[in-house]
């Protein structure tokens, strides 16, 4: 069965692999398709737009890639990298202004059970709300 794949897009490797195994811890014995494009080749801060591509091409099975983003110029390295897809892999792309942690989480377990990109992708939004509610 094809699932919507993810792809985390940060400046840093470790904090995306560190939100990438909390996502995971939620889907025991589930399997989902997570693909990191973060940092730089040389192991220093930044993204990269092709990477990212590469990560979303990786992520795709058919039925699509959301992608979550942690700051600024991750979303416009994220911009880019739609520019380098093939149009037909473009428009099943759902680039998400989901916050990352919270957002993968979410997102991660409704895409582990088969929700379609749409579903994922207002998956993600909702991430905050239950801080937003606890905190007030």
């Amino acid at each position: 069965m094809a699932r919507v794949g993810l792809v985390v897009v940060s400046h840093s490797r470790a904090l995306a692999e560190a939100t990438v195994a909390l996502a995971q811890q939620m889907l025991p014995g589930r399997e989902l398709a997570i693909q990191v494009a973060a940092g730089t080749e040389d192991g220093g801060l930044g993204t990269d737009a092709v990477a990212i591509s590469a990560a979303i091409t990786a992520a795709d099975a058919g039925d699509g890639v959301v992608v979550l983003m942690d700051l600024g110029s991750a979303v416009l390295s994220a911009e880019t990298a739609l520019e380098l897809l093939a149009d037909d892999l473009r428009e099943r792309v759902l680039l998400s202004a989901a916050p990352l942690v919270e957002g993968l989480v979410g997102a991660a377990v409704v895409a582990a059970g088969g929700a379609d990109r749409a579903r994922v992708g207002a998956e993600a939004l909702l991430g905050l709300a239950p801080k937003q509610a606890h905190l007030g």
